[in-house]
């Protein structure tokens, strides 16, 4: 499975401060954005990475990750000319994906929870095996959000954006996994009114389909907004919080690639060694000391 982390956009809504810099490379308390949607890909155990964003932006990321081997990773970069909707990731990226299922996830989602790994796995296991799969996430105002209703089986039965009524509480946050079948689809999409192919009108080609399922985070998962000032505030406020109290980092890329292999425990003391001075490279240090 390929993953795309769409990073494009203007973020209008975070205005003056991403006046010059994009959004997702704006900080979550102590790293940015862009590291969070990235920790989810490498979570599923996905290292093939295409990273979408716009002309002015694509350079930074460029010099941030590099080609992704001191992640153990094969990161490839694509320029969005404008925003034509999220599913446009799938016609941007048709040759990077080739012949293989894809997850996608928007470069501004945070989550966070203890069993996210085992929710990930089933996920891809499902959409390598055919189909699509979204995700639930209960929320007290779905009005705010794109809602999805299932079955007992966790078939969709309906997506709604913004209802007025809606049909149950669970919001679906920016994280998809399809099969190969996706590039096809997007590029059938028509564009919506506002000019966009969305991501709604491929999930209901599945849906009409038989073959969109969604898996519902609980209790015990958080979904962070970073929509607004006071969304990054918070969520940066959570981050420290967790990592004050656990004393594990949330969204260590580093970490994450060492726990699952993908470098060694003298890469990992190496990317440390280049951030001692601050407390997230003393934190890489100390783990390099530690037995996985």
């Amino acid at each position: 499975m390929k993953g795309i982390i769409l990073a494009g956009g203007k973020g209008t809504r975070l205005y003056p401060s991403t006046i010059a810099v994009s959004k997702q490379l704006l900080p979550i308390y102590d790293k940015p954005l862009i590291y969070y949607p990235l920790s989810v890909l490498m979570l599923a155990n996905i290292r093939e990475i295409l990273i979408i964003s716009t002309p002015e932006d694509t350079p930074n990321y460029e010099r941030l990750f590099g080609d992704g081997s001191k992640l153990g990773l094969r990161i490839e970069y694509k320029v969005q000319e404008k925003p034509r909707g999220l599913a446009d990731a799938f016609i941007l990226g048709a040759d990077f994906v080739g012949q293989d299922s894809v997850c996608l996830v928007l470069g501004d989602n945070v989550f966070y929870g203890q069993s996210f790994s085992n929710i990930l796995a089933e996920a891809k296991c499902k959409a390598d095996n055919g189909g699509a799969v979204i995700f639930g996430y209960p929320v007290a105002n779905p009005r705010e959000f794109g809602v999805v209703e299932f079955d007992e089986n966790n078939r969709v039965i309906s997506l709604e954006e913004k209802p007025a009524n809606p049909k149950s509480n669970y919001a679906v946050p920016g994280l998809y996994f399809y099969d190969n079948e996706v590039v096809k689809i997007a590029h059938e999409i028509k564009p919506s009114p506002r000019g966009e192919i969305e991501i709604t009108d491929v999930n209901r080609v599945y849906l009409e389909k038989g073959m969109l399922n969604v898996t519902l985070m609980g209790r015990g998962m958080a979904w962070l907004d970073t929509g607004s000032p006071r969304g990054m505030l918070k969520a940066s406020e959570f981050v420290q919080t967790v990592q004050d109290m656990q004393g594990f980092y949330v969204s260590c890329i580093e970490e994450i690639a060492w726990r699952m292999n993908f470098i060694s425990t003298e890469a990992l003391r190496e990317r440390g060694e280049e951030l001692k001075m601050t407390d997230y490279g003393k934190y890489l240090i100390s783990l390099s000391e530690e037995t996985k």
